[in-house]
């Protein structure tokens, strides 16, 4: 039987990352003649030729390679449950949490998941990845994360989701816009307007949407990539948004300029907030904490 370590298994799995030795080891934090040589030993143990290195060209796997690194990281994550199991007999969580968030609620809903889990859970570790719906989606389909909060937006069948908070889309005002003295605003209302636009997805394609269905087309007076930059915009009074409501929204801007927001009439863009995770992935108890602490936590708080 050939004989490898756990530490071997983890260096391997993290090479479809990576197009060189030199960057892998250093995300790895050990040395790239170090890396080299549990490659070359990995591969004289299992009598197959795993990576093909060339100074020039960089470094890539062979079809055995990515298939074995595969498995490496499904058997690290096997053992990692039995630990997990291991804690759960003594009545604690322990060990690492890849957890991802969509850009657009990473600043209204992580710091509230994060004080929980670490006043609940200390001794378990939440690596935070921010990043749009598909980056995320991406990075849960390559095993890089365990759970991401996203939008429940075109979301692929091979995807399980937990609800954490209903929401929908909301008009931001500035607080001196005569439409903010409205209870709600028609989308009519707003589209002689500068929309300053969220560029992120599914953010960017769901606004469109959403002028479409009623047959208007806004007047696009900016898009940018920033929630905080959009918000900074409208306060300065240079148009309105859309976005969608969230939990520990706060009405200014951070500049400090008021920021008003209104229901739309009729209401549009109802959707949810939901933790996702593959499938065929099977969630570790630590994983399983922070959306259970992200649903109790953030389903309570008022969202508009």
């Amino acid at each position: 039987m050939p004989k490898f370590t756990f530490r071997q298994l983890e260096l391997f799995a993290a090479l479809p990352e990576h197009t060189t030795l030199g960057s892998a080891a250093q995300q790895l934090h050990i040395s790239e003649s170090a890396l080299s040589h549990a490659i070359t030993e990995l591969e004289t143990a299992l009598g197959e030729q795993l990576c093909i290195r060339r100074k020039a060209r960089g470094m890539h796997l062979t079809p055995t390679g990515r298939q074995f690194a595969k498995r490496a990281a499904e058997l690290l994550k096997e053992a990692s449950a039995l630990a997990d199991g291991l804690g759960d007999l003594r009545g604690e969580l322990k060990g690492p949490v890849s957890f991802g968030c969509y850009t657009g609620i990473a600043s209204n809903v992580l710091p509230a998941v994060l004080e929980g889990m670490a006043r609940l859970h200390p001794k378990v570790e939440v690596s935070i990845t921010v990043g749009d719906q598909y980056e995320l989606l991406r990075a849960l389909e390559h095993g890089n994360l365990d759970t991401a909060l996203v939008y429940d937006i075109g979301l692929p069948a091979d995807i399980e989701r937990m609800d954490i908070y209903k929401t929908e889309a909301m008009a931001v005002l500035a607080e001196n816009d005569p439409l903010a003295e409205k209870e709600d605003v028609d989308l009519a209302d707003l589209v002689a307007k500068p929309l300053i636009m969220l560029k992120t997805a599914p953010s960017t394609e769901y606004t469109q949407l959403m002028f479409a269905q009623r047959g208007l087309r806004p007047n696009i007076g900016a898009v940018v990539p920033q929630i905080d930059l959009v918000r900074a915009m409208v306060g300065r009074g240079l148009g309105y948004t859309l976005l969608m409501s969230r939990p520990n929204q706060i009405p200014i801007s951070s500049e400090g300029k008021g920021l008003v927001t209104r229901h739309l009439r009729p209401r549009a863009g109802q959707t949810s907030v939901v933790a996702v995770w593959p499938k065929e992935a099977t969630l570790s108890a630590r994983a399983t904490a922070v959306i259970h602490y992200a649903v109790e936590i953030l389903d309570a708080i008022e969202t508009e």
